[in-house]
């Protein structure tokens, strides 16, 4: 009875401590998918970053349209999940078990995040400060406080921010 207690309590912290830096493990609904990519226009050989990438399939919808992908999770659980779901792209798919405060965005060709309204003036300061070319965000419901969005496709915005220098 003590182990399962401990699973419990793992589990419950895994997917808890992450409303402290970002949001809660929300599934992306498969039919917003398309919406997602409509909007960011990629090509094949791009590279998009989902900051809090849950259980990878956004990551695997782009690797099915042979866009390189780069997801951050603090959930160690979703990490695997999202890794196991994933193995047969590892080629074009990459999941980090790290804080997207701390992952570099630089060399990215477009971020998509589901982030709570709190937290979106620093994600915008961030990519501000450390993008190398013109990027393309995607954020579902959620707005940067200080842009307007380019484009709205079903409670996706889309963003669109160039370097400072």
């Amino acid at each position: 009875m003590i182990w399962l207690l401990i699973v419990f309590l793992v589990i419950l912290g895994s997917f808890s401590f992450v409303l402290i830096i970002g949001a809660p493990f929300l599934p992306t609904l498969n039919n917003q998918i398309s919406d997602i990519f409509e909007l960011l226009d990629l090509k094949p050989g791009d590279l998009l970053l989902e900051l809090g990438s849950g259980d990878g399939r956004i990551l695997r919808a782009a690797a099915q349209r042979g866009i390189k992908t780069i997801g951050y999770e603090i959930n160690p659980l979703l990490v695997l999940y999202g890794w196991l779901l994933s193995w047969r792209y590892h080629k074009l798919i990459t999941i980090r078990w790290k804080n997207y405060w701390h992952a570099p965005i630089g060399s990215a060709d477009a971020i998509y995040i589901f982030l709570l309204d709190p937290y979106m003036k620093k994600l915008e300061r961030k990519i501000s400060r450390e993008i190398k070319q013109p990027l393309k965000v995607v954020s579902f419901t959620f707005t940067f406080p200080d842009r307007k969005p380019v484009k709205k496709l079903k409670g996706l915005k889309l963003y669109l921010f160039k370097p400072l220098n």
